[in-house]
């Protein structure tokens, strides 16, 4: 196993890279910007180093060459991305490489192509999974304009390069095509330095649904089952479920043999999400069609982690050592299911006030406990400030049960035992999500 590992990242999801380190027994490492300098993360790691110039916190997560130079001054052998930041920039997999060090995680040309929506969806078509029909990628508003005629209306504008549902718009009539890809490609060049858009078809009431994988460097590739990822806010995941409840076995397996058949075709290594949409009204009810692949960890990895009892960042770690699925005990025909886990994003922000993300210093804060109940948490002891810089997200909190309605009562007492004071939550807005009787059904939607 590697010897020593820095995380390329902050919070949560750093720490729980640390602890998978941990138990395989490789020393961690920390970055950090001065703004973060009393983050939790800090702490959790063997050795910590600031990076980046006071004032530009973010900037310093992304700049690659700080990444790089950190991890040949303390000796780290490799890097985990994480989600967010870097984890999906070939940049950082390419130097890396070039510096002797071991990226965790797909290759320079993989990201490349995962990272472009376009890319990634003609591989899917060569791959014979199925698509959306759509628009050739374009920075000509004419020529996109054009091109919405011939798939009618509603569409979605895509960002090439975007992710997290930014530089992303839903148009119902075409009169307001012009203004929704402007607005939509000033976001896209600010988020992602590309205004490069696409038109798709748009699926009426669509299912999110998304299939985790695991592929060593022999080929090897296996399906951990499906999550639900439906209840969204602005694009947003906010819970997701895990298996996807009310689903019938043929769209399941359908589903599971697209994943794979698309990630054999890249030639994917390590952990990735292949993400799809059902439709569940109209002509094309029941059928799924492929939307883009994610090649990194989910902020969602928990549920499965939790149906599956498979840890899936240190699969990552061992299969970028080189171990195959095989020494890892992966087969398929191994991989069960084992009832059922759902995960709610509890973030600072005020559902009274818009959502606005809300700052300032966490002055109470006492979380749940019991049976089938964990957390995951970067920024959650009483005394820490919460900052503008980063994202909302404070803790996550997984709630397993032996079906989905064991696992959701469980999750509705999780909540009501959060005690969080100093800044506002989201949880009244969880709380009311899972009181919802459509939701209570299994009847999702994004």
């Amino acid at each position: 196993m590697f010897t020593k590992i820095l995380v390329a990242n902050r919070g949560e999801i750093a720490i729980r890279a640390f602890r998978a380190a941990y138990e395989l027994g490789a020393q961690t490492v920390a970055v950090f910007p001065y703004e973060d300098r009393n983050s939790m993360h800090r702490l959790k790691a063997d050795e910590a180093y600031q990076i980046g110039e006071p004032g530009h916190p973010v900037r310093a997560y992304l700049d690659v060459s700080e990444v790089i130079r950190v991890a040949l001054e303390c000796g780290a052998d490799a890097i985990y991305p994480g989600y967010g930041f870097l984890s999906e920039n070939p940049e950082l997999a390419e130097a890396a490489a070039a510096a002797g060090i071991t990226f965790i995680g797909p290759g320079q040309q993989v990201l490349e192509m995962a990272g472009n929506k376009v890319t990634a969806k003609e591989h899917a078509i060569a791959a014979g999974v199925p698509v959306l029909a759509s628009t050739p990628a374009s920075k000509d508003l004419d020529e996109l304009l054009a091109g919405a005629d011939a798939i009618g209306f509603p569409i979605f504008a895509k960002a090439v390069a975007g992710g997290g549902g930014r530089g992303m718009r839903r148009v119902e009539k075409r009169e307001d095509l012009r203004a929704a890809l402007l607005e939509a490609m000033r976001e896209a060049d600010s988020a992602f330095g590309d205004p490069t858009m696409f038109l798709e078809q748009a699926v009426v009431r669509p299912r999110h649904i998304e299939v985790q994988i695991l592929a060593d460097a022999t080929g090897e590739t296996v399906h951990l089952f499906e999550r639900d990822c439906s209840v969204q806010r602005r694009h947003q995941k906010v819970i997701e479920i895990a298996p996807a409840p009310n689903l019938d076995e043929v769209t399941r397996e359908a589903m599971y043999r697209d994943a794979i058949a698309f990630a054999k075709s890249i030639g994917y290594v390590n952990a990735g999400t292949v993400e799809f949409l059902l439709d569940t009204e109209g002509e094309r009810k029941g059928q799924h069609v492929f939307i883009e692949m994610n090649p990194r960890i989910q902020v969602e990895h928990t549920v499965t982690e939790e149906v599956t009892d498979i840890d899936l960042v240190q699969s990552q770690m061992r299969i970028a050592y080189g171990q195959s699925l095989g020494e890892l005990g992966l087969h398929q025909e191994d991989i069960h299911l084992r009832g059922a886990a759902l995960q709610c994003r509890i973030t600072t922000e005020d559902p009274a006030a818009g959502f606005r993300p809300d700052t300032g210093m966490i002055t109470t804060y006492r979380s749940p406990g019991g049976g089938g109940i964990r957390l995951d948490g970067g920024t959650i002891d009483p005394g820490t400030q919460i900052s503008p810089h980063f994202d909302s997200m404070l803790v996550k909190m997984t709630c397993r049960g032996r079906d989905f309605p064991a696992a959701v009562a469980r999750a509705k007492r999780g909540l009501a035992e959060f005690r969080i004071r100093g800044v506002s939550t989201n949880i009244p807005f969880l709380q009311a999500v899972l009181d919802d009787p459509s939701f209570q059904a299994g009847d999702l939607s994004t």
